[in-house]
């Protein structure tokens, strides 16, 4: 018995209006980095569908930097902790862990030799702070400036400088090491957001909230002049140096990038992102060939020099935590549903992704079901909608449903899609409320067999309540007895068995054919917290199961005391939503953003 992780659909990175974000780029150019919540995606950027996740610290990370060498990433969180991890192994060993501010880390620099580290921010007593990045050792002090600090950057060149952009609307310079306070420099009249070195030192740009750019000397700090005038109608959010340092690139929430001539300080091109507000760019990466920027919405776009008016790419997908997850009649798309009412189609074979356009629930998604055309979705704005799979968008038929809904699945022999909500258990179909039967219990998920019997699962009674449905109407026909909350329930492929979980760590299978007696004596319990949810395979031979502990486990159905389990799936995550997309391959999602692809063999 054996599992491998086959892909992981990475999560976008967090955004937050009115916050710059900072890209981390890998000096060997391979792959960039950013940060969600506790976690540092590693992508590849060539093909941004490979990628990893670093999970090692207990807060959220904001910012994540390769050291010049690029065998080490540095990372610093909300705590004020960096941690030191190296790139090179799979397992990322950690080489140093220090605490240099007492408070969020904003941003990271090295210095070009790798052995010192700036890290600013928001810490208690100071706001920035350089130390030896092997020892720890103070190599200088960060002052000068009164406000938190957003931004900083090292000179790749000697003699060393170090700059910083603070919410005082200064820039402080310091010379060193060790690093003393030199000057400020006051041109900008609002938050300064990036400060940034030009690849051989000779410059370094600034960018604040006041839409300025401007340009200093890399070793006196002199001002050079501004770029633009100004450079955005809006914040500008962060600047990247072309590799050549001949030219440079903004980001802005006025929702476009600019590109410029660092000679004679001019546009070059305009890259028009879009007109709504989660268009607002918050942040650039120049690697290589590779001009990045990053929506608002945690989109990232790979900008297109030669044709500005379309990115080459743009990645989509999420970065809120995942609530729901079905797969097309076909199994070649994944889709998932988050927390922000976000529905995203991802393609199998190459992790592209696209995301559902039209108006839909506007927050969170509590069951998604999908048929051969149409993928139905219900949401906490008390709705069920539909997508058109074909267009991936929404079709505008809404359905009232009068309550929030907790489960919903669609009897595709006859198009009925049944809805339980927390005040009734409604059939519709052709968009339609056809019946309706009153709920006096918690529902928490819906499953129809083949044979049309209805599992409803009850979170405030802790029981598995069937019905048969005949025609357009729901019968009662049997309840089943759990030990605690019940919050999930599937019925297998043949229709033949039922398995539902619940909070009391329990995963429970029943014979459908045989008046849902249970269909063995042992016992599924090796869960150490709540069970979220449980999945047939196609053959109906394996159930895997998904829970608050971060573990998968697969049990299989023959021979009940063997299983598998999958520990840390999602680290420091619990697993929502499972769904298998061959006998072999499972799929899984969690609150940590992510959607994995497992191999499973030999059970």
């Amino acid at each position: 018995m054996s599992y491998s992780n086959k892909y992981i659909f990475a999560t976008l990175p967090r955004t937050q209006r009115g916050q710059p974000l900072v890209l981390g780029g890998d000096p060997k150019g391979k792959n960039f980095l950013y940060t969600n919540g506790n976690s540092v995606i590693i992508r590849n950027i060539e093909n941004p569908a490979i990628s990893e996740v670093y999970t090692e610290h207990s807060c959220a990370v904001n910012v994540a930097k390769y050291s010049p060498s690029g065998f080490y990433i540095a990372s610093g969180d909300q705590s004020g902790k960096v941690r030191i991890w190296d790139t090179v192994n799979k397992e990322h060993l950690l080489k140093n862990e220090f605490h240099p501010i007492g408070g969020p880390i904003k941003d990271i620099s090295w210095s070009p030799d790798n052995q010192r580290m700036v890290v600013v921010g928001e810490g208690r007593e100071r706001f920035g702070h350089v130390f030896m990045s092997e020892t720890g050792t103070s190599v200088g002090e960060i002052s000068g400036q009164s406000k938190p600090i957003n931004s900083c950057d090292f000179r790749p060149a000697r003699p060393f400088r170090i700059v910083t952009g603070s919410e005082d609307n200064t820039i402080g310079v310091f010379e060193g090491p060790p690093f003393k306070f030199k000057m400020t420099k006051q041109e900008h009249s609002r938050f300064v957001q990036a400060v940034r070195y030009s690849p051989s030192g000779s410059h370094f740009a600034s960018a604040g909230f006041d839409g300025k750019v401007f340009l200093y000397d890399g070793a006196n700090a002199d001002l050079v002049g501004e770029v633009g005038a100004p450079a955005h109608k809006g914040g500008v959010y962060g600047v990247a140096w072309s590799p050549d340092g001949k030219q440079l690139l903004t980001a802005s929430g006025d929702k476009t990038c600019r590109l410029w001539d660092v000679e004679t300080r001019q546009m070059v091109s305009e890259f028009v992102m879009g007109s709504t507000v989660d268009d607002q760019q918050v942040a650039c990466l120049w690697q290589g060939p590779h001009l990045l920027s990053v929506s608002l919405s945690g989109f990232i776009n790979y900008l297109d020099v030669n044709d500005p008016t379309k990115p080459l790419r743009i990645v989509q997908g999420h970065n809120k935590p995942i609530t729901v997850l079905e797969l097309s009649k076909d199994r070649s798309e994944i889709y998932t549903g988050s927390h922000d009412g976000n529905v995203t189609a991802w393609t199998v074979t190459d992790g592209t992704s696209k995301r559902i356009t039209g108006t839909g629930h506007g927050n969170q998604i509590n069951a998604m079901r999908a048929t051969d055309t149409t993928l139905f979705t219900c949401g906490i704005d008390d709705s069920l909608r539909q997508v058109n799979i074909e267009s991936k968008s929404y079709t505008g038929d809404v359905l009232a449903l009068g309550a929030q809904p907790r489960g919903m699945d669609v009897f595709v022999e006859d198009n009925k899609v049944v809805t339980a909500t927390v005040k009734e258990i409604i059939v519709a179909e052709n968009g339609r409320k056809i019946s309706s039967i009153p709920c006096n219990y918690e529902p928490s998920s819906v499953s129809i067999s083949t044979n049309g019997d209805v599992a409803i699962t009850g979170a405030g009674d802790n029981k598995v309540h069937i019905y048969t449905l005949a025609g357009s109407q729901l019968n009662l026909k049997k309840e089943l007895e759990h030990l605690g909350p019940v919050t999930d329930c599937v019925y297998s492929t043949n229709g033949k068995l039922l398995v539902a979980c619940d909070a009391n760590r329990k995963v429970i299978l029943y014979n459908a054919e045989d008046d849902y007696k249970p269909a063995h004596d042992q016992e599924w319990g090796f869960h150490n917290a709540r069970v979220n949810s449980v999945a047939f395979s196609p053959d109906s031979l394996k159930v895997a199961s998904g829970a608050l502990d971060t573990n998968i486990i697969i049990w299989s159905v023959s021979v009940p005391n063997k299983h598998l389990i999958i520990k840390n799936a999602h680290p420091q995550s619990q697993i929502t939503r499972l769904a298998w997309l061959d006998n072999e391959t499972l799929v899984s999602v969690g609150q940590d953003c992510n959607t994995k692809l497992w191999s499973v063999n030999g059970i």
